[in-house]
């Protein structure tokens, strides 16, 4: 089961996250058909959304978006505090060569352009920082947002592996922050730790849950503390009642039209679920639609 566990160390001078997320990452993969550069952007940002979402109260949420100037265009992910995340990437039908290290290129498919983190943290409006891109690596990028933007040094480890037929392998992700007035030592002792350990994707790959996973990033500490453990899963919030509310947005002739030929299928973005409506659907849209355009000419709504 995927699952994500917030953990602390050293004495409380060491906040740390660690996250499984083979089967939210296998689910994006499956809905919008991902090719390997997709899949590993994908579910790289979603689970660093799973991530820094993990900081925040119940009911709140964050967003990440990657919009660079690559061939995978705009990727972007949602992921709120209870552990719900989801996603999608402008092109997931990408194939483009791979890098220097042999690695999939995400750095080559996102591109230059900026990154933006939005909280949803119940405040009128939402909070919203950004970056330029470092080098669409999507870690790396986002720790160098979190001491850019927020000025808290951190790091992030992200991973997806994706085999030949295109199955999720394996992912997960960890993010550790020292807080202020950590130690020399303490510092010293994550450094060495995160040298030795093997790429998140393979620990995921080889069975660490995810409280595995943070042991390897807090070994040698004998005072490692979990504090909560969170169920995960690729969870959209759309609706075919959510889909006629947008629907009713559009223009009179939109409407007319659509209602005029009988039947429209509209996707959403972050999950790929269809929903179909018939004439009598769009009937029904086109004079609520209508009646709502009418009250507002007479100052009734």
């Amino acid at each position: 089961m995927d699952q994500l566990i917030k953990a602390t160390a050293a004495n409380g001078e060491v906040r740390a996250f660690a996250a499984v997320t083979t089967d939210v990452v296998a689910e994006a993969m499956r809905r919008h058909d991902c090719y390997p550069v997709a899949a590993a952007a994908l579910g790289r940002t979603m689970t660093g959304a799973l991530l820094l979402a993990a900081n925040l109260k119940n009911k709140e949420s964050v967003t990440i978006k990657f919009k660079g100037d690559g061939p995978l265009g705009t990727v972007t992910a949602d992921a709120t505090a209870e552990g719900s995340v989801r996603g999608y990437v402008d092109h997931p039908h990408v194939n483009i060569p791979l890098n220097s290290h042999g690695k999939i290129d995400v750095g080559g498919g996102i591109g230059a352009g900026i990154l933006s983190v939005t909280r949803f943290t119940g405040l009128k409006e939402p909070v919203t920082g950004s970056v330029d891109i470092t080098n669409g690596e999507i870690a790396e990028d986002l720790i160098n947002y979190l001491y850019t933007s927020e000025q808290t040094p951190s790091s992030i480890g992200l991973g997806v592996l994706v085999s030949p037929d295109l199955k999720c392998l394996g992912a997960g992700g960890f993010f550790i922050q020292p807080l202020p007035g950590a130690s020399d030592e303490t510092i010293d002792r994550l450094e060495e730790n995160l040298k030795g350990i093997s790429s998140v994707s393979h620990m995921a790959l080889e069975g660490l849950d995810a409280a595995g996973i943070a042991e390897k990033i807090l070994g040698g500490f004998d005072d490692v503390k979990i504090l909560s453990t969170t169920d995960l899963a690729f969870r959209c919030n759309c609706s075919k009642n959510y889909i006629t509310d947008r629907l009713l947005t559009l223009g009179e002739e939109d409407l007319r039209a659509l209602r005029d030929d009988g039947t429209a299928e509209v996707k959403c973005h972050f999950c790929n679920e269809a929903y179909t409506f018939d004439r009598e659907d769009l009937s029904v849209i086109y004079n609520v639609a209508q009646k709502m355009r009418d009250m507002r000419a007479h100052g009734q709504l």
